[in-house]
């Protein structure tokens, strides 16, 4: 008998609790040869301000399966539902984690980002598991006239994992509007992804994100892009948090598949 992961409700969405292996065994799953596909956002403060005000994104993010992306998403869950994620799925450490756990050959669309960055993050992928092949579909830049093509070009790949790095709400927006099977079995939104893995954008010191303080090396490296993301939203999330869990009566609750 298949048992599916939990979910947890983070402000009326429901986002999986799972593991960090069980993630990518599950992931790993939705990967390998079938019919359909999967489509993985991942829930993070921002993100959930964002939706708040934006019911096109908010319908994006409900279709699709949301995985938990830093500390608010602890916090949130703590606060509703009494106890934190079992793991932080963030889609900077997980996605290269899951193309090293998958050991069998696969293949990789990339869309977004500028031109160099996306380039230099396939070539950086290839570096660090070359048994896959990486495949640079388009950069970030294409527009709603060039749609057409991008979704050609991917169906004309067949990928088995594709990467949209647009930033929120665009990237997750586009990809319920548009990604259809055959446009990869496993289908991502992954944010600023290509930027990390390109040396585009340096990451947090290892100690600093084992104390869940990244965010807080990034408001420091540009604060002028991201102190109202930091220093409104955060307070804001937790504000809708706080309300929410007076209003609702949340629960974990099975995934529905």
């Amino acid at each position: 008998m298949q048992s599916f992961p939990i979910e947890r409700d983070i402000l009326g969405m429901r986002v999986r609790s799972m593991a960090w292996e069980e993630a990518l065994d599950n992931l790993d799953s939705g990967l390998k040869a079938g019919i359909g596909h999967r489509i993985i956002n991942f829930l993070n403060a921002n993100n959930a301000n964002i939706a708040h005000g934006n019911p096109v994104y908010r319908r994006a993010l409900d279709n699709s399966e949301l995985l938990p992306d830093g500390i608010g998403m602890d916090i949130a869950a703590k606060i509703i539902t009494g106890k934190a994620f079992p793991a932080n799925l963030n889609g900077t450490d997980f996605i290269p984690a899951l193309l090293v756990h998958v050991v069998r050959p696969l293949r990789v669309a990339l869309i977004g980002g500028s031109r160099d960055v996306v380039a230099k993050a396939a070539e950086n992928f290839t570096d660090a598991t070359p048994w896959h092949e990486f495949h640079v579909i388009s950069d970030g830049y294409f527009g709603k006239e060039g749609s057409e093509r991008v979704l050609a070009d991917l169906a004309a790949y067949q990928p088995d994992l594709t990467l949209v790095a647009m930033g929120s709400p665009r990237q997750e927006i586009w990809i319920a509007d548009n990604i259809a099977p055959g446009h990869g079995r496993v289908v991502i939104g992954v944010g600023a992804l290509f930027d990390f893995v390109s040396g585009q954008v340096p990451r947090a010191p290892r100690w600093l994100r084992e104390i869940r303080l990244e965010w807080l090396f990034r408001l420091l490296l540009e604060p002028g892009r991201l102190w109202r993301r930091y220093i409104i939203g955060n307070p804001l999330f937790l504000y809708r948090v706080c309300r929410y869990r007076m209003t609702a009566n949340s629960i974990e609750t099975p995934a529905a598949g």
